[in-house]
């Protein structure tokens, strides 16, 4: 009798046991990182497409504004900076690597910004429909890295926040000790400058009068 008790003990933890560890949360760290991770993959893929869409935009605008020579150069300099610099999953959990990653991405949306007012100056490039096309596109893709990058971040913060908490900072501590902290994206200078609108216009030039020239001063009064 005692031998059946035992052994229907054992069985009983043996059935028990892993619905025991998995209400402590034991998965709930692996599961976390993973949701992160798959989060950083999309931040990846969004930054991807909008490379990709760079060269047909810049052919596209060098065809009506080959003057903006320097602007052309900076956006083709800028992606080739962005694209060079290697990520992988370990990118996340190492500081210096990912600043280096999001620093060349901020760099190509400002140099991008500066493309785009390019068309103001050039009705026949804004009325081109590829040009239109191409910049929906970039649009598009530009709202889909702001989310991407909006959820990594909670993914993150998520997952940073479960290492430190009990009862999982003991599962971080001893079976998920590999697991490192992962880094947030810090707002982009745009992003905390808030945008300068000018509506002023210079006024015409006097007739025959040569551009840039100084307008004679006004007589004195007496």
């Amino acid at each position: 009798m005692n031998r059946f008790k035992n052994r229907l003990a054992r069985v009983a933890l043996i059935v028990l046991a892993p619905l025991i560890v998995a209400g402590c949360g034991v998965n709930t760290i692996p599961t976390k990182e993973e949701a992160a991770k798959a989060q950083w993959a999309e931040v990846q893929n969004q930054y991807q497409r909008r490379s990709d869409l760079i060269p047909n935009l810049v052919n596209t605008v060098k065809g009506y504004a080959a003057q903006e020579k320097s602007t052309l150069v900076e956006v083709t300099e800028a992606r080739a900076s962005a694209t060079q610099v290697k990520v992988d999953a370990s990118t996340i959990t190492n500081p210096a690597a990912f600043q280096q990653y999001a620093q060349a991405q901020d760099k190509l949306s400002g140099v991008l910004g500066r493309l785009m007012m390019i068309q103001e100056r050039y009705p026949d490039l804004k009325s081109n429909q590829n040009f239109m096309a191409l910049q929906s596109q970039l649009e598009g893709t530009e709202n889909r890295i702001a989310i991407a990058r909006r959820d990594y971040n909670q993914s993150v913060q998520d997952f940073n926040t479960t290492l430190r908490t009990f009862p999982q900072v003991f599962f971080a501590k001893t079976m998920y000790a590999s697991s490192k902290p992962m880094v947030l994206f810090s707002a982009t200078t745009q992003a905390q400058s808030a945008p300068t609108v000018s509506f002023d216009t210079a006024p015409p030039p006097a007739p025959g009068a040569s551009p840039g020239a100084t307008p004679p001063a006004a007589p004195a009064t007496k």
